[in-house]
């Protein structure tokens, strides 16, 4: 069938395989956007900006202290998690009741003085981040060659979103960060202190945008502008699996990367707006989102 549509196989599955690494990205970076929104409220705009700094920390880690990328992998999100925890306390949890535009304004405007200050520091060429040793190279399939790298980010992203998932949808901590969003006193009346779980978990979010952002360094370089773009088709991404569902925005992130992929091969002008397109008939036929839940 490919070969009768005049497309070698091996343009048809490498263009598979980009789109499943950027579905990758697409559904971890999706996945700390809906928790933050799900279970806090608030829409964070700063998220790519957060992606960005994990990526800019492992960079620093491997250039200025020697660590490597495994232990940049473990520390960058840290880093950068404990900072969403401190932005948090001091910034956001002021916003709680107020509507979610303020939310978005203030998030907004820290992703531009994050971005800015990366730019004014290191500028906007990119630096480079050498894939490690242990995973360079790559593996011939016979229809395809696949880079060890890639191969491990699709693994690495696809077993923390199911791991989160687990954890908030299986779980007594998941239902416990559940019911805290839908009645804060009644599970502080359990001793459960809300305030903590709810900066824990702002916390975690970003440190998962920071780990795809480490994830994503030795394939994209490292550059302060690398969120900005990416950060409008997640928001695109987590409004077509639905706003909140964890479940929505791993399944969309990985399934229009791959939509995207084929687009490429297909009609590659349309390749760059497939995704915006089908976040306009998601919103005309279903406005939840196709794993929301309407109010």
């Amino acid at each position: 069938m490919i070969e009768l549509l005049g497309i070698p196989p091996q343009a048809l599955f490498g263009q598979l395989l980009l789109g499943l690494i950027n579905g990758a990205f697409y559904a971890i970076l999706s996945l700390g956007l809906a928790i933050i929104f799900g279970l806090l409220n608030i829409i964070n705009f700063a998220h790519g900006a957060q992606y960005m700094l994990g990526a800019l920390a492992s960079w620093v880690l491997l250039n200025y202290f020697g660590v490597n990328y495994w232990w940049a992998l473990l520390l960058a999100p840290i880093g950068v998690g404990i900072l969403g925890v401190i932005l948090e306390r001091l910034l956001i949890s002021r916003l709680y009741h107020l509507d979610h535009l303020y939310g978005l304004l203030l998030t907004f405007g820290l992703a531009l003085i994050i971005q800015g200050l990366a730019r004014n520091q290191y500028g906007i060429s990119g630096l480079p981040y050498t894939i490690p040793s242990q995973l360079a190279g790559g593996q011939n399939l016979g229809f395809m060659f696949l880079p060890n790298y890639r191969g491990w980010v699709v693994v690495a992203s696809l077993a923390v979103c199911l791991t989160t998932w687990f954890v908030i949808e299986k779980t007594r901590l998941g239902a416990y960060l559940r019911a805290a969003t839908e009645n804060p006193t009644l599970v502080g009346a359990f001793g459960i202190n809300v305030p903590r779980m709810i900066t824990l978990t702002y916390g975690f979010g970003v440190a998962l945008a920071a780990f795809a952002g480490v994830l994503a360094a030795p394939i994209y370089s490292v550059n302060p502008n690398m969120g900005a773009d990416l950060i409008i088709v997640v928001f695109a991404v987590v409004v077509i699996g639905g706003m909140g569902s964890i479940l929505g925005s791993i399944v969309t992130g990985f399934g229009l990367g791959i939509i995207e992929g084929l687009m490429r091969v297909f009609y590659p002008e349309a390749s760059s707006v497939v995704i915006f397109v089908i976040m306009a008939i998601v919103l005309l036929v279903k406005p939840a989102g196709l794993f929301g839940r309407t109010a």
